[in-house]
């Protein structure tokens, strides 16, 4: 990684770090000097493009074709071909950065992605665009944020606090069956949905609240290590190529943003 890749972002006591050489993820995210996103190569918040979550044997079909991508998480294909390849930095300012890369192999489909980080006083807004060049073809948007459970600071561990409509019931294969359940108590892995737009509080009791909004209505929540958990807002769910598919066509792109709000606690 090149010190050049990385756009740093600054507005009031919040400051960000986009690693455009490193998948265009947010490597860091400190709210007065203080971290919350865990650090680490594969870490911090990558976008999910252009398919969230695992595809079932890394197969989708488009029309009569069968796709098939790379087994990243076998026996499953996992979170898009972005997090693994380097964004162009299209501008940045002190407070936004514009970000950029070409789909191409091993996704089948040429287009293209983009991405803008806007940081302001309070709030961190992410969006996502898929365009489509010739072909059409069924994508996802998302993000996968990892929020550290202990932020240092001597204080309680992180809380998630949200109000689903309904579960994804998971298979054993964790791949969601298609029938969905109430919400069940954690530990999860799974994918919850929420018709009126994401809502999710993460919550360090005393420090500090996070609201992580979308108006796209499904959200993967993992909060099954012990160092970090995840709140993944994406415009479908887990296996979405095959059960949900939106098409992106030359005239009608993909567009998901999603909003981190904070305030200090005590």
């Amino acid at each position: 990684m090149s010190t050049e890749d990385v756009v740093r972002l600054a507005a009031g006591e919040a400051e960000v770090s986009v690693d455009a050489g490193n998948g265009g993820r947010l490597s860091s995210l400190r709210i007065g000097g203080v971290e919350l996103l865990r650090q680490g190569a594969g870490f911090g918040s990558f976008p999910m493009v252009p398919w969230c979550g695992r595809v079932a044997e890394g197969r989708f079909r488009d029309g009569a074709e069968t796709r098939q991508l790379p087994l990243n998480n076998p026996p499953h294909a996992i979170h898009g071909t972005g997090r693994e390849v380097p964004w162009k930095v299209v501008r940045a300012s002190a407070t936004e950065a514009v970000l950029s890369y070409e789909l191409g192999d091993p996704w089948p489909y040429p287009g293209r992605v983009t991405q803008t980080v806007t940081l302001e006083e309070g709030a961190l807004t992410l969006f996502l665009g898929i365009e489509a060049y010739e072909s059409s073809f069924p994508a996802q948007a998302g993000w996968h944020p990892w929020f550290l459970r202990d932020l240092g600071q001597g204080g309680e561990g992180v809380r998630l606090e949200f109000d689903a409509a309904w579960q994804e019931e998971r298979g054993g294969d964790h791949l969601p069956t298609g029938r969905r359940t109430d919400p069940l108590p954690g530990p999860w892995d799974d994918c919850f949905g929420m018709p009126e737009g994401v809502d999710v509080t993460v919550l360090w009791p005393g420090e500090l609240e996070l609201k992580v909004t979308s108006r796209e209505q499904w959200v993967v929540v993992y909060d099954e290590q012990a160092e970090a958990v995840c709140v993944e807002p994406q415009t479908g769910p887990p296996n979405g190529l095959n059960t949900a598919p939106r098409l992106v066509t030359p005239l009608d792109p993909l567009e998901a943003s999603t909003t981190w709000s904070w305030r200090r606690l005590g």
